[in-house]
């Protein structure tokens, strides 16, 4: 005799340990993301301000007459 397929409903045996599981590892990445977005969001304020210094700094650097000029950045940023 053949046996007969386990009938499992949903909501039933099994399911509340995998969704516990399932809860937890989403509830993990959430925060990861929210550590990621907040980690890029203040390096992209940091490289701003680099720039910004950068920029500054370089527009107030005397030229001598006759020197070249030159694109520090050379359209790599």
């Amino acid at each position: 005799a053949a046996a007969e397929p386990v009938n499992v409903l949903p909501g039933t045996l099994g399911r509340g340990s995998w969704c516990h599981e399932h809860d937890t590892i989403h509830k993990r990445l959430d925060i990861i993301e929210e550590k990621v977005i907040k980690t890029v969001e203040h390096l992209e304020s940091e490289v701003k301000s680099l720039l910004n210094i950068i920029s500054e700094t370089a527009s107030n650097i005397p030229i001598a007459p006759g020197t070249p000029l030159m694109d520090i950045f050379d359209g790599k940023y």
